[in-house]
C-alpha cells in the first residue's frame, strides 16, 4: 500500500483558512528567487509545479494566494500521520514527510481486506488531521505507487494481481521508475512509447539502449518488483536554507542568517525528539556552484547556539570566497533519538543556559507563534534573505 497526502503543505494551511478552499493557493516565500513548495490543485491547473521558481508561478497564476511555509507545523502533522500508519501496521517505510509504503499483510485478520484498510486510513487522516490522502494498493511497491498517483486527489485504487500486467501495459513508458524525459526520448526513437512496448522488447535490446538499467525497466514492465517494505527512520537529517534576494559577500549578513537557520534547525530537532552528532554548512555561489562542509561533534546537540557556533567555524574554514553567496544552509545530520541518547554534560554552564532558554522559546512559540520572541540580532533590519 502506498499512501500519499494531497498537496500536503497547502492542505495543512487550509485547515485554518477554509475560505481559500477551491482557490489557487501556493505555499512558498513570495521573493522572486524563491521556489514553490506546494501548490493546490487549482493552482496546478495553471501549470504551477513544486520546485518551480516563484516568479514563474506568479506569472502563470497571478491570482494565486501565496502563503509563507510553516515547516515546524508540517513536521508535527507528519508525525501524527506516521502514528496513524503505525497503528495499522509496524511495517511502515516513510518516503518523505507526507507519504509512505505500508505492508498490511499482517493486519488483514485484524482489520479486514486491503481495500477496507485503505479506506480506514483515509477516514482517520481526514477525521484526525483534517487533510486528504490518496491510497494505492497492489502486490508490489512499484504498482502501488502508480495506483496512488493515478487516483489523486482524495482517491483509492486497488490493482489486483490479475489486473497488474494489463493495467501497466495501458500506460505510457514514462510511468516506469527510472524512465525520465531523456530516457523516454531514447526509447521513442526505437518506437517504444508504452509500457507494453517495453515488455515486448528483448532485454538485450533494452540493455543496449539503456545500459544496466535496461533489465530493471523490463522487469518493471511486467510488474516484477520484489522489494519488501523496509521500516526506516523518516528523517536522516534536519536542516534549513535560504536564498538571498541579492547575492552577498557580507560576513555579518551571512552570520546573521546562519543564526536564523540554526534556530530553525534546532527547533525542528527538539520538536522531533532528536539530537545531531554532525553539523553541515551549505553554500551556493552566484554561478550556482555549491560546496558543503561538515563537522562531527564529540557530543550530540539540539541547541541553536551550539549549532550556530559550529556553522560559523565551518564558514571560516572555507577561506577566501571568490564569488558572492546566493544561498546558505545549515543541516543537522547523524540524528539520534533524544530519549535513548545520553547528552554529555558540560562544565561551561552557558551551554546549559542556552539550552534551557531555547526550550522556553519553544513553549512561547507553540503558544504565540514563531515571531513572538527572537534573538536580538535577528531583529535587525535588512537581513536580505527572501
Amino acid at each position: 500500500m502506498h499512501v500519499d497526502m494531497d498537496a500536503f503543505f497547502v492542505s495543512v494551511e487550509l485547515r485554518t483558512r477554509p475560505e481559500l478552499r477551491g482557490k489557487p493557493v501556493i505555499v512558498g516565500f513570495p521573493g522572486e528567487r524563491s521556489v514553490v513548495l506546494s501548490g493546490s490543485y487549482e493552482a496546478r491547473a495553471f501549470g504551477v509545479k513544486s520546485a518551480m521558481p516563484m516568479a514563474v508561478a506568479a506569472r502563470m497564476c497571478p491570482q494565486a494566494v501565496i502563503i509563507e511555509p510553516r515547516h515546524k507545523l508540517y513536521y508535527e502533522v507528519s508525525a501524527q500521520l506516521m502514528a496513524i500508519f503505525e497503528s495499522v501496521t509496524e511495517l511502515v517505510e516513510p518516503l518523505s514527510v507526507d507519504e509512505a509504503f505500508l505492508d498490511v499483510t499482517g493486519a488483514i485478520r485484524r482489520l479486514g481486506p486491503p481495500r477496507g484498510i485503505g479506506e480506514l486510513i483515509r477516514r482517520r487522516v481526514a477525521a484526525e488531521l483534517g487533510i486528504t490522502a490518496s491510497v494505492g494498493i497492489a502486490e508490489s511497491k512499484f504498482v502501488a505507487k502508480i495506483a496512488s498517483t493515478r487516483c489523486k486527489p482524495d482517491g483509492l485504487l486497488l490493482i489486483g494481481p490479475e489486473q497488474t500486467v494489463p493495467y501497466l501495459h495501458s500506460l505510457p513508458v514514462g510511468a516506469l521508475w527510472g524512465v525520465g524525459a531523456k530516457t523516454a526520448e531514447v526509447l521513442a526513437r526505437m518506437g517504444i512509447r508504452t509500457v507494453a512496448d517495453v515488455a515486448a522488447t528483448p532485454v538485450s535490446t533494452l540493455r543496449r539502449l539503456l545500459g544496466a538499467g535496461g533489465e530493471h525497466v523490463h522487469r518493471l514492465s511486467w510488474g516484477i518488483d520484489p522489494r519488501p517494505v523496509t521500516p526506516v527512520r523518516l528523517e536522516k537529517s534536519i536542516g534549513a536554507e535560504e536564498t538571498f534576494a541579492v547575492d552577498t559577500s557580507d560576513d555579518a549578513l551571512l552570520h546573521r542568517e546562519l543564526l536564523r537557520l540554526s534556530h530553525r534547525t534546532a527547533g525542528r530537532l527538539r520538536s522531533s525528539g532528536m539530537v545531531a552528532r554532525t553539523v553541515a554548512l551549505k553554500l551556493r555561489f552566484a554561478d550556482f556552484s555549491t560546496i558543503t562542509r561538515s563537522r562531527t561533534l564529540q557530543a550530540p546537540v539540539d541547541s541553536a547556539q551550539l549549532i550556530y557556533a559550529v556553522a560559523v567555524q565551518l564558514l571560516e574554514s572555507v577561506g577566501h570566497r571568490a564569488m558572492p553567496v546566493r544561498l546558505v544552509g545549515v543541516r543537522a545530520e547523524q540524528l539520534e533519538d533524544t530519549a535513548t541518547t545520553s547528552v554529555q554534560l558540560t562544565i561551561d554552564r552557558r551551554d546549559e543556559n542556552w539550552r534551557a532558554a531555547e526550550q522556553v522559546l519553544d513553549e512561547v512559540t507553540r503558544k504565540f507563534g514563531s515571531k513572538s520572541v527572537l534573538p536580538a540580532r535577528l531583529m535587525e533590519p535588512g537581513s536580505g534573505a527572501s
